[in-house]
């Protein structure tokens, strides 16, 4: 008699994980559009071939954000972003304005140049082109860490480029834990269903009338973190019940958001006359709400969205 072959288990990616998740959380096509025709299949296999340090947590700039705030996207969507008014304006996804955004996907076709290094990131629906411009030896001590088959979460600003849409990055860091791959997936589809939510609640109105600011702010959130309704289940970090070192901190940031390189820690410390070791603290607190991110180095630091 044939011996009956025992049937192998099945490898689980985590696109693969992802799909289930999206499967048991969300019944609807959307979720199925944002995520068509995966390649993570074969990348993950050569990229859990790459040695990596230990991570202890998933970066905190993959949590959701509003207006001017940073939002976690796909690249399908990113292509389906559109400008309402002109060049000059901020692109929209999901009727909302956006200016920084946060992707995880695989590079590919890197090219190294003296002040910039470029690739392409796919991420399973799309690739977009991103730039990392190289100034200082820390943009390049980063940017020595990546290479073509990696997976990395990108945090850039998108703009129009030759017709085409282009992400300026401004922080490229290695995916060291693969859960963060499946946990941008479903805060891509979490963001993008509370948008909807938030659209379709809207009131009817039976005839045309004048919204007031106070009105349109409290039913779309158009200030993020700031406007938040109490009772949304949204994972969109806020200020409230900050502490009040941590506030100080904030406010100072978000006061100085024009400087693009951001603000030194010491020249916090000095304008606020609160210690660098209290500052420290204020700024790891921030960073794991997703209200600041470090930019030149591990001393300047910049707020996700201008007060």
């Amino acid at each position: 008699m044939e011996e009956e072959e025992e049937e192998k288990p099945k490898q689980h990616s985590p696109m693969n994980q992802a799909r289930s998740l999206i499967r048991v959380c969300f019944d609807s096509q959307d979720a199925t559009m944002m995520f068509s025709s995966s390649q993570y299949e074969s990348a993950v296999l050569l990229t859990q071939s790459i040695p990596s340090a230990d991570s202890s947590s998933i970066s905190s700039a993959a949590k959701s954000r509003g207006n001017e705030g940073l939002v976690p996207v796909t690249v399908k969507q990113l292509s389906e972003a559109y400008q309402p008014g002109d060049e000059k304006s901020n692109f929209q996804i999901d009727g909302t304005d956006v200016t920084n955004v946060t992707l995880v996907g695989m590079v590919a076709q890197m090219v190294v140049r003296a002040t910039d290094v470029s690739f392409s990131l796919d991420d399973g629906t799309g690739r977009v082109v991103c730039k990392r411009w190289t100034n200082d030896s820390f943009d390049s001590m980063e940017m020595d860490a990546i290479q073509d088959g990696i997976y990395v979460r990108v945090i850039g600003h998108l703009r129009n480029s030759h017709g085409g849409k282009q992400l300026v990055a401004f922080a490229v860091r290695p995916v060291l834990n693969f859960n963060e791959i499946t946990f941008h997936s479903i805060d891509c589809i979490h963001h993008h269903f509370r948008k909807s939510r938030l659209k379709s609640e809207a009131p009817i109105q039976t005839k045309p009338v004048e919204l007031s600011a106070a009105s349109v702010s409290s039913q779309f959130t158009s200030n993020a973190h700031l406007t938040a309704p109490p009772n949304d289940f949204s994972v969109q970090p806020s200020n409230v019940g900050l502490k009040s070192c941590d506030q100080k901190v904030l406010e100072f940031l978000q006061r100085n958001f024009s400087i693009e390189k951001g603000v030194h820690r010491d020249e916090i410390s000095g304008q606020l006359k609160i210690p660098v070791d209290k500052i420290m603290e204020a700024i790891r607190a921030l960073e794991e709400e997703g209200l600041m991110y470090s930019t030149i180095d591990e001393y300047h630091y910049k707020s996700t969205s201008e007060s």
